[in-house]
């Protein structure tokens, strides 16, 4: 840079007026040496930046006992896919699903899940370590979900064995005595289905609808939803689905007009247009590589920009089904199977990032980490995992 300033400088000398010779050297400097250390710079904001985020990963699990650890809490480092151990949880028996504040601060769980007729929801504070706040009974046995709704005023559990939902008010992370409770008495034509089993709650984009689809009745019930009022949930119907089906989990498209429902008994996934609250069927697409005697679809979630689709697979297969979404029409198309290194993939999560994509294999007891390929949809499995007993649940969020 000296010599290119000394060349500049010996021609400006014999062309210009020394004073303007002088301005333009030092500003020709100034621009030499900001170039020079303009990525250097930068690379020191992003390094600033990235410091300041961290990802942390949630793990619910069937623990079995309760003097041993059911909840885990791990950093995840966003750009290897390594997970480090912050902390676990003690003191709850088989926190099977969970759920987080929009803030971050508080965490909600499925309590006594597989308990026998017992069932609880409990809230714990977040700050590094887990503060236990409260707990509540459900009305109805071995709780499967829970969900907050848009304004976190309101807590709503799934049951699976009581096939029953309720509705919590929630004030600060404290969770109060059930305003609703609502026991399903249906049953379908599989062996499974011999009564009721709500296995998730889900919010509709909008909020104003909760749909819960029952795996022992072939539906998916929905109740209009109201946070303002004591009672928020009202005027009960549902969608009928294959009899056999199992409807077990659901997802969203970003854009708010379709649903995705995974059936668990039939190994496939539905595709509704959403109208005013009403699920219209527009496809349904299954799940598997080959054809079982019997199914056992898990988990369904999209990425984060809604272009591909993935949902697990239990049982013979032990893998993620991936397929593209088209925008306009919502249909999907299948891309491939990734196998998931472990038995029985009961859940899966996306990082916030849309880069990885984690696996909790319950029977194996791990969760192993896959690098997601934004353009194809792809999974590639990385070095990355950790042993868990039993882990039932993963959720994440990115904490500035």
């Amino acid at each position: 840079m000296w010599a290119e300033n000394q060349h500049l400088s010996n021609y400006l000398k014999n062309t210009i007026p020394a004073r303007i010779h002088l301005r333009i050297v030092i500003l020709v400097t100034v621009y030499l040496i900001m170039r020079k250390y303009l990525l250097f710079l930068c690379l020191i904001l992003c390094a600033f930046v990235s410091k300041g985020q961290q990802t942390i990963l949630f793990i619910g699990s069937y623990n079995l006992d309760k003097t041993l650890p059911g909840i885990y809490v791990y950093s995840f480092d966003t750009t290897t896919g390594k997970l480090s151990k912050i902390t676990d949880y003690s003191g709850v028996l088989n926190p099977s699903f969970l759920t987080l504040s929009n803030d971050g601060k508080y965490l909600y769980a499925c309590t006594d899940s597989r308990a026998g007729e017992k069932g609880s929801v409990s809230s714990f504070k977040f700050d590094r370590q887990l503060t236990p706040i409260s707990q509540q009974p459900t009305g109805a046995a071995n709780p499967v979900y829970v969900a907050l709704d848009k304004t976190e005023r309101w807590l709503l559990s799934g049951s699976y064995t009581g096939g029953g939902t309720a509705a919590f008010p929630i004030r600060n992370g404290e969770i109060d005595k059930p305003a609703q409770i609502f026991l399903f008495q249906d049953s379908s034509v599989k062996p499974q289905q011999k009564s009721a089993h709500i296995h998730s709650v889900n919010f509709s984009p909008n909020g104003q609808m909760v749909y819960l689809p029952d795996l022992g009745a072939d539906k998916i019930r929905d109740f209009h939803f109201d946070g303002s009022k004591k009672m928020p949930l009202s005027q009960e119907s549902f969608t009928r689905t294959a009899p056999g089906s199992g409807p077990r989990h659901m997802t969203f498209h970003p854009r708010g007009k379709f649903a995705y429902c995974l059936s668990e008994l039939s190994g496939a996934v539905t595709v509704y247009s959403i109208k005013n609250g009403r699920l219209d069927s527009i496809q349904e697409i299954g799940l598997h590589s080959k054809l079982h005697q019997f199914y056992s679809s898990a988990d369904i979630h999209l990425s984060p920009d809604g272009l591909f689709l993935y949902a697990s697979n239990r049982g013979e297969e032990n893998n993620i089904a991936i397929f593209r979404v088209n925008d306009k029409s919502g249909k999907l198309t299948p891309v491939g199977y990734q196998p998931t290194a472990g038995d029985h993939p009961r859940n899966f999560v996306i990082d916030p990032s849309g880069k990885f994509l984690l696996v909790a294999n319950e029977y194996s007891g791990n969760i192993n980490v896959f690098r997601r390929d934004t353009r194809t949809g792809l999974l590639t499995k990385t070095a990355n995992e950790i042993l868990i007993k039993g882990p039932s649940c993963l959720i994440m969020k990115s904490y500035y």
